[in-house]
């Protein structure tokens, strides 16, 4: 007993761990030991310095019995483990009988308000979707891990993973919500700058990770490596991972096969686009929540109009009521019809309109490359895609010839051009990725062409 009297606290822990890290995985120990340290031994408390809450409530409710079981021998049979963290004692939940109430650990990034569940309106389109993010933010970790939902833009995906993270914060989990673009950004950024450890500590701390879009990180090889060894981290550890993306994995063109089958592991659930019952349907939530009154006949014709998504059906509805504010009346059928009208006017273009200049440059923006690289030489998998369909759309979209577009992409032979042309109509019946990849282009188009004839 004396000799154990003569230890420093962290000879102590450093004992304890030793013993430890062979009872607990190699994955669980890097995450949840070893930035641990002792700090101090007195009436039978032993105190155990943590990075941070999260770490501390880990701890105190999966591996107490285990920590005070490896420090029984080195202390007391009494011994009781308390948490430190940044010079505070971790104080454990209460139980849910308990009606003290302990605030959520802070999230990382804001969370919209607006995305919760009960604001998302079900339908066939979304329903195995939705079920699968409740189930998700009910018990992280514990089902579908990682959580993949897929599907075009403005249809509930975003607004899913919000509400995921809504419930996921209010019962203390320590929630990231970002996107791909943002997580590349920062990563890009921690390199630059020289702490990378910093944005390993804050991805690899935390109790469940929400990422957006995450085919934005397709082909970037340096945030590729960095995102997959955050996501084994956090799986490894029972940390809920949810991920959304325009398209399924296996459909995901420029994504590294190790990634690939990672996010395969768990769930994959798709969100059609609304049919016609359903677009009605958010219709009338989304004009009850903003408190307007608006006759059915208007949101029956509204729905009949913005087939495409979620954000069509939003946009138009806020048209029609600002008309209507503006003639200080009520949204009537006839405003309506009127406020759309000029939206339709808008969104029409004649091969004459566009050129493939606009279409280039709208490619190019797509795939987050320069004009320069796909006129280019450059024959990695991203640019060649990127080129192959601008060469498609140039034919779709304009009357120029096969030697013409040729020319607009770097002096190209005409066989070159027939080639990808066939490639690429061949590839979008079976690439729902590259469908919706030419449909995303072509909407981005003619917009700016239907401006540009009236300009």
């Amino acid at each position: 007993m004396s000799s154990i009297n003569r230890r420093t606290p962290q000879e102590i822990w450093d004992i304890a761990l030793g013993d430890l890290q062979v009872q607990v995985s190699k994955p669980n120990f890097r995450t949840w030991f070893s930035k641990t340290v002792g700090i101090s031994y007195q009436d039978n408390q032993f105190v155990i310095g943590v990075p941070n809450t999260f770490a501390a409530e880990y701890l105190e409710k999966n591996q107490r019995s285990l920590i005070e079981k490896s420090l029984v021998g080195l202390t007391s049979p009494q011994v009781k483990v308390v948490f430190r963290v940044n010079g505070k004692l971790h104080q454990p939940l209460p139980d849910k009988d308990d009606t003290v109430m302990t605030p959520p650990p802070p999230a990382f990034t804001r969370l919209n308000p607006n995305y919760v569940f009960d604001s998302f309106v079900e339908g066939n389109a979304n329903r195995l979707a939705r079920a699968a993010a409740l189930s998700v933010a009910q018990t992280p970790g514990q089902v579908y891990n990682p959580l993949f939902i897929y599907g075009g833009a403005g249809l509930g995906k975003t607004h899913l993973i919000h509400a995921i993270g809504q419930q996921a914060a209010a019962n203390h989990f320590n929630v990231i919500c970002t996107s791909a673009e943002q997580f590349t950004n920062e990563f890009v950024a921690s390199v630059r700058e020289r702490n990378t450890e910093d944005f390993r500590n804050k991805y690899r701390s935390i109790g469940m990770l929400l990422i957006d879009d995450i085919q934005f990180i397709g082909g970037k090889e340096q945030t590729e490596e960095s995102f997959f060894h955050t996501f084994n981290e956090l799986h490894n550890t029972n940390r809920q991972i949810v991920i959304t993306s325009d398209c399924p994995p296996k459909t995901m063109p420029l994504l590294e096969e190790r990634l690939r089958s990672r996010f395969e592991w768990g769930l994959i659930v798709d969100i059609q686009p609304p049919d016609y019952e359903m677009r009605l349907a958010i219709l009338q939530s989304k004009a009850r929540r903003k408190g307007v009154n608006v006759p059915k006949e208007v949101l029956e014709y509204i729905a009949r109009e913005a087939q495409n998504n979620i954000r069509a059906l939003e946009g138009s509805l806020n048209r029609v009521c600002a008309f209507a504010k503006l003639l200080q009346t009520t949204p009537t059928l006839e405003i309506a019809v009127k406020a759309l009208e000029d939206i339709g006017g808008k969104d029409t273009a004649t091969p004459d309109d566009v050129t493939p200049t606009m279409i280039i440059e709208a490619v190019a923006d797509s795939f987050q490359l320069s004009r320069d690289a796909l006129v280019g030489r450059e024959r990695d998998k991203d640019t060649a895609l990127a080129r192959r369909l601008a060469m498609y759309l140039i034919r779709q979209e304009t009357n120029y010839s096969l030697d013409q577009i040729g020319q607009a992409l770097g002096n190209r032979d005409a066989a070159a051009v027939t080639n990808a042309c066939k490639k690429v109509g061949n590839d979008i019946n079976v690439s729902p990725f590259l469908k919706r990849k030419l449909h995303d282009i072509q909407r981005h188009i003619r917009p700016k062409a239907g401006s540009a004839s009236l300009a």
